[in-house]
């Protein structure tokens, strides 16, 4: 299926130099000349096409691939047919993501909706006292705020809202009806359609006659070159700041409660709520439908696994799952155990 039509023309590269820009070695320099178009699975990949592989298990498929080429490692590469071209390479995955970026350059953050649209739309508002630098796009019915600050090369989309005082870097990109507020944002930042920052934490104390609403004054601070997700919330501090580290990677549908600090190059999955005032360190991998408690520390390199329930501090590097979460070995332990139960009390009924 022919994808290139909700991502631009094609970008044809040849082989040898596609090999260059990814720190590829091309196993048979004579299909350099070989262009390449896109990407494929190794299933269905054309003459045009660039596929990878990452294990033993696909080594079947190669035997009918038909791809311009095949990017693997030095230990897959003798299972490569020689009618095949190989992209050697000890980092498979990272090449082929490189690769991809450049035959889909369009795919790499969210892209305005009319081809004609640059600069500043008349159907966009913007404040007399806002500093817009060279070469920033704003699209139609985006609204951007008193003395907001928006970088040279930055876009925002349609109906996205930039709210007052708000500060954005440069090459930074606001996809459709993104809401910015109380937020100071970085360089090269991705935010993606309809995520919702700087908006209120959730701070109420009791009273006589209810819930007495504490008013948040903190502000969202987002290091250079993190990417966040579509409808993914992050709250602004109640009186210290949220932040988000620098390179950190979120997927859609994630909610960052007030105060919480997330180090540089964490990667957190869709779904993943994390209560106020958490600290997260550096090269923290959270997985899917994780929730983390308030006021707890995440040492740097942990591992958190998806559904995962973290009710307190975890050290560094440690790997935990479960509900409440233990260490990994310990959790399917007692999930193998559980199991070896229930088989067990399932004979004895039927006995």
């Amino acid at each position: 299926m022919d994808q290139n039509q909700f991502f631009g023309a094609r970008q044809s590269i040849r082989l040898d130099e596609l090999a260059s820009r990814i720190g590829s070695v091309l196993s048979n320099p004579d299909a350099g000349e070989r262009m390449v178009e896109s990407v494929s699975p190794i299933y269905r990949a054309g003459p045009y096409d660039i596929c990878y592989i990452l294990s033993r298990n696909s080594i079947d498929e190669l035997k009918t691939c038909h791809a311009a080429a095949v990017i693997c490692s030095p230990d897959l590469k003798k299972h490569v047919p020689s009618s095949l071209p190989a992209l050697v390479s000890d980092a498979p995955q990272l090449a082929f993501a490189r690769a991809s970026a450049q035959l889909y350059p369009a795919a790499m953050r969210p892209q305005p909706v009319l081809n004609r649209q640059s600069g500043i739309s008349p159907q966009a508002v913007v404040d007399d006292t806002a500093v817009i630098e060279k070469s920033v796009e704003i699209a139609p019915f985006a609204v951007v705020g008193a003395r907001a600050v928006i970088g040279a090369g930055s876009r925002i989309l349609c109906g996205a809202v930039v709210g007052p005082d708000v500060k954005i870097g440069r090459n930074a990109t606001l996809g459709a009806h993104v809401s910015l507020s109380n937020a100071l944002i970085g360089n090269n930042v991705i935010i993606h359609t309809g995520a919702r920052i700087g908006q209120d934490g959730f701070g109420y104390a009791p009273g006589p006659a209810g819930m007495v609403k504490l008013p948040q004054v903190g502000r969202v601070i987002i290091q250079d070159d993190v990417e966040i997700g579509a409808n993914t919330t992050i709250d602004r501090g109640a009186m210290d700041d949220t932040v988000i580290g620098e390179g950190t990677k979120i997927d859609n549908l994630v909610q960052i409660g007030h105060n919480v600090q997330i180090g540089r190059h964490c990667g957190i999955v869709s779904q993943v709520g994390i209560a106020g005032s958490t600290k997260i360190g550096d090269g923290v991998m959270i997985g899917g439908q994780a929730g983390l408690n308030g006021h707890i520390e995440i040492g740097s390199g942990a591992q958190i696994a998806a559904k995962s329930g973290v009710l307190t501090s975890v050290p560094a590097g440690a790997r935990i799952g479960g509900n409440p979460a233990r260490p990994v070995r310990d959790y399917l332990r007692d999930v193998a155990e559980i199991a070896r139960r229930a088989a067990k009390s399932g004979d004895k009924q039927g006995e």
